[in-house]
C-alpha cells in the first residue's frame, strides 16, 4: 500500500471482527515502533501486547467503550520518563511525544497491512497503571485495539490548509 494510501484509509476503528491477528502482522506492528523516531534515539517506551480474551474485565475498567475489547488485542504505549530527553531551555521532557510517536508508527503500520486501531486517551490512568503493574517512572500515554475491522467510518471533516497553517 502507498503511503498516501495509508494515510488517507486510516481511521478510528469502533467495531472489531472476531477474528484472530496473524503473528506476522503483529510483528510488522511491533517493529513498526522500533523505527520510530524518538528525541536523541533514547527510545523511552514500552508496549504492552494485551490480548483482550484473557484480560476483558480489567481492560474494561480502564476504558469502557463495548468495541474496546472486541479486537484480539489492546496495545499501550507506555512512556519511561525517566529516560526520555529532556529539553534543556525548560525542562520539557518529551516522553510523552515520543509515545505518541510510537503509536502513530504502530497505527499507520496496522492500516497498511489491513487491520483496524483506534487512538484512545480518554482512558482511566490509576486503572491502566495498576493492571499494567507500571513503576512511578512509567506512565501509559495510548492505547488502541488491535484487529479486523467491523465498523464504517465515520463523518469527520477536516479543516482546510489555511485554517491551520501560519507563513511566517
Amino acid at each position: 500500500m502507498e503511503f498516501d494510501e495509508v494515510i488517507n484509509k486510516r481511521y478510528s476503528v469502533r467495531g472489531y471482527l472476531d477474528k484472530e491477528v496473524e503473528k506476522e502482522k503483529l510483528d510488522y506492528v511491533l517493529k513498526a515502533a522500533t523505527i520510530a523516531p524518538t528525541g536523541v534515539n533514547y527510545q523511552p517506551f514500552k508496549v504492552y501486547v494485551i490480548d483482550t480474551k484473557k484480560n476483558k474485565e480489567a481492560l474494561s475498567e480502564i476504558y469502557s467503550a463495548k468495541w474496546f475489547t472486541q479486537a484480539p488485542y489492546v496495545l499501550c504505549v507506555v512512556a519511561k520518563t525517566d529516560e526520555a530527553w529532556v529539553r534543556k531551555y525548560d525542562n520539557k521532557c518529551i516522553s510523552d511525544i515520543d509515545a505518541t510517536i510510537v503509536m502513530d508508527h504502530i497505527i499507520l503500520a496496522a492500516t497498511s497491512v489491513g487491520l483496524g486501531t483506534c487512538y484512545i486517551a480518554a482512558f482511566k490512568p490509576d486503572k491502566a497503571r495498576e493492571f499494567l503493574q507500571l513503576k512511578d517512572s512509567e506512565e501509559p500515554v495510548l492505547f488502541t485495539p488491535l484487529g479486523y475491522g467491523d465498523a464504517e467510518p465515520r463523518d469527520t471533516p477536516r479543516k482546510e490548509i489555511d485554517e491551520f497553517t501560519v507563513y511566517l
